[in-house]
């Protein structure tokens, strides 16, 4: 008896890169143990999707296989796991290749790619088991020993039986149905999957829309349809947002949602989410959606959570879903980032994502309007990183201006259609806020001429802004720089200081200040105030100055100004007639010092304040004297 079951039990010894794997995987790759489920549940998935094919290419009926099914039976107690399915099944021969080796899809690339990572805490990214097919293996995390019972039409039933140890056994057995059962006894840290709930939330988590029933202890666990493979007519909004929800973690219904269907080169189907605000940490943390991404299906079966390579960066706070059936399911589970079939639908999807935007924009501008004031300073960054849809988000774009009340905004192609007179430029001014742009002395010759100029709050703004360089063949010019193309004659300033009394003022003041400015200039765009600062053509945005001061860049040398003063101000005119009577009079220097940080704190650059209110001091005591005597 011994010597007859002898023969029918055989034993087979893995390669020896095979035993390497193994021994990684159940060693080393340990931080996401849930992901066997996810791997056993799509291969039953596709055993029962060749099963359907079957039926749906040769007209084969349900014969005696039945509903087409995936079981899952738990016992907490005896921490015994069981996952059924009556797909194709296999043969003893296919055990051998599928269970026995991973040549088919490359256990030594797999192996490199193991030893090219950088392993991070906690052990090596049991991701990578999915990209190269090996994703059975992965049931040694939470398991010593595996059974496999399974029988493919006109076949024998087999047994296969490993501890993953560097050697299997297979032998015959009588099994009736058609289909493969896995069954084993988890180990004691991992218990968990013994227990219903944990189970199904890692079906809720990775399996929800497997395009087969998945029954646990006798009871649907996926009980979410596939929205995105419906027709858009039949979508209702109510089941729309909940979908959302699920997927976002969101409490708040979408702004607003795009369902696509698309064949061609590639072929696939999404359905994509606008959220109604965007997380603070979004907006302005570097690198903040550097691994986010709408889900990635492949065959209803969840391929990655966060699909990087969906979406150019400035684009992945968009939530959803995007399936595919081009991308082959068993051997790249884990995006391949070098995917020919991923490069074209990132591009597709980019486009008809700024088309979305488009049509909002045009067709419901409120709800653009939202969804500019939460994601508006991430697609800026776009204009810097995609080169191909650059003039599109430039279209995009909005903007406050000295036009516009607060919270209302212009687009650059409405700033030049209404652009007055012979106005070749367009004008931006950056700041902190409206009300601090709105009272600097640099408005007030546009202001006056009633010249439209965009008000930039975004912090954003100045990195990219500037980068546009012309819209419409009209340059873009900050306002604060000192080569904007003022007409003459424009100033039509009424008694105004005459050459000969000017020139001794500018030259007291670069005198004063001396290296603290690049030049002292007379004004051509004051009204009324007596002085401001501008930078020269090349200097930086005094915005970016002082943001790059607070990320801790303090020793970096400040940018030298150029201050322009207003010959027709009653301040100047009398510090051009103390001039006359005494340029040595110490007040005439006080009172250009003073001026020259006052300009400083109205562009919000004045490091100190504690001479400029001593001096501020000094000029009234003065003041007042002079009014006593």
């Amino acid at each position: 008896m011994s010597d007859k079951k002898q023969q029918k039990v055989q034993e087979f010894e893995y390669k020896a890169e095979m035993k390497q794997l193994l021994n990684l995987i159940v060693h080393s790759l340990y931080t996401h143990p849930e992901i066997f489920l996810r791997e056993l549940i799509s291969n039953a998935s596709d055993a029962l999707s060749k099963v359907r094919f079957d039926q749906l290419t040769e007209n084969k009926t349900e014969e005696d296989g039945g509903e087409l099914k995936i079981t899952i039976t738990l016992d907490e107690k005896e921490r015994t796991f069981v996952i059924e399915d009556n797909g194709t099944g296999m043969s003893e021969e296919e055990l051998i290749a599928n269970l026995g080796t991973v040549a088919k899809s490359g256990t030594l690339g797999f192996l490199q790619a193991l030893k090219e990572q950088q392993p991070e805490k906690g052990g090596i990214d049991a991701n990578l088991i999915g990209q190269f097919g090996v994703g059975f293996y992965s049931v040694f995390m939470v398991t010593d020993e595996v059974t496999v019972e399974t029988k493919a039409d006109d076949a024998q039933g087999c047994l296969w039986r490993s501890s993953g140890e560097g050697t299997y056994t297979i032998e015959k057995i009588d099994r009736e149905k058609r289909g493969t059962r896995i069954s084993f006894t988890l180990k004691e840290d991992a218990k968990e999957f013994a227990e219903a709930y944990r189970v199904e939330s890692v079906i809720r988590k990775y399996s929800n829309f497997v395009d087969f029933p998945i029954y646990l202890d006798n009871k649907r666990a996926n009980s979410i349809t596939a929205l995105w493979q419906r027709p858009k007519s039949e979508l209702k909004e109510e089941e729309i947002n909940e979908f959302y929800k699920f997927i976002s973690v969101d409490y708040q219904d979408p702004l607003d949602h795009l369902h696509l269907s698309l064949e061609g080169a590639v072929s696939f189907k999404a359905l994509l989410f606008l959220p109604k605000e965007a997380p603070m940490d979004m907006l302005y943390q570097q690198g903040a959606l550097e691994n986010h991404g709408p889900q990635l299906y492949v065959r209803k079966v969840m391929i990655q959570h966060e699909c990087k390579e969906l979406l150019p960066e400035y684009l992945r706070f968009v939530k959803g879903v995007v399936e595919t059936e081009d991308l082959p399911l068993n051997v790249s589970r884990e995006v391949v980032q070098n995917s020919p079939v991923m490069a074209k639908i990132r591009q597709i999807l980019t486009t008809k994502i700024i088309g979305w935007f488009e049509s909002l924009a045009q067709d419901h501008p409120e709800k653009f309007r939202q969804f500019y004031k939460a994601f508006g300073p991430v697609v800026k960054i776009g204009l810097n990183t995609d080169f191909t849809n650059r003039e599109k988000l430039i279209e995009l774009l909005r903007f406050e201006s000295t036009a516009t009340e607060e919270g209302e905004f212009v687009t650059l192609r409405e700033y030049v259609e209404r652009m007055v007179g012979d106005q070749k430029e367009i004008y931006y001014l950056s700041g902190d806020n409206r009300q601090q742009m709105l009272s600097n002395p640099n408005l007030e010759y546009f202001r006056k001429k009633g010249i439209e100029v965009l008000l930039l709050a975004d912090p954003v703004d100045v990195f990219v802004i500037p980068s546009i360089n012309e819209y419409d063949k009209k340059p873009l010019k900050s306002i604060e720089k000192a080569d904007i193309d003022f007409k003459a004659g424009d100033e039509e300033k009424k008694d105004t200081l005459s050459k000969n009394m000017i020139e001794p003022v500018l030259r007291l003041f670069k005198d004063t200040l001396g290296d603290r400015v690049e030049d002292v200039v007379e004004s051509h765009r004051l009204v009324n105030s007596p002085v401001t600062l501008v930078g020269g053509k090349d200097a930086m945005d005094p915005q970016i100055e002082k943001m790059l001061r607070m990320m801790k860049q303090s020793d970096m040398p400040g940018t030298k100004k150029v201050l322009e003063i207003n010959p027709s101000h009653a301040v100047i005119k009398n510090l051009a007639g103390l001039c006359l009577l005494n340029e040595n009079d110490p007040l005439i220097r006080t009172t250009m010092n003073q001026l020259y940080e006052g300009a400083l704190l109205l562009e919000g650059s004045l490091e100190g304040t504690a001479d400029f209110v001593s001096r501020m001091n000094d000029i009234i005591e003065a003041a007042t004297k002079q009014a006593k005597s």
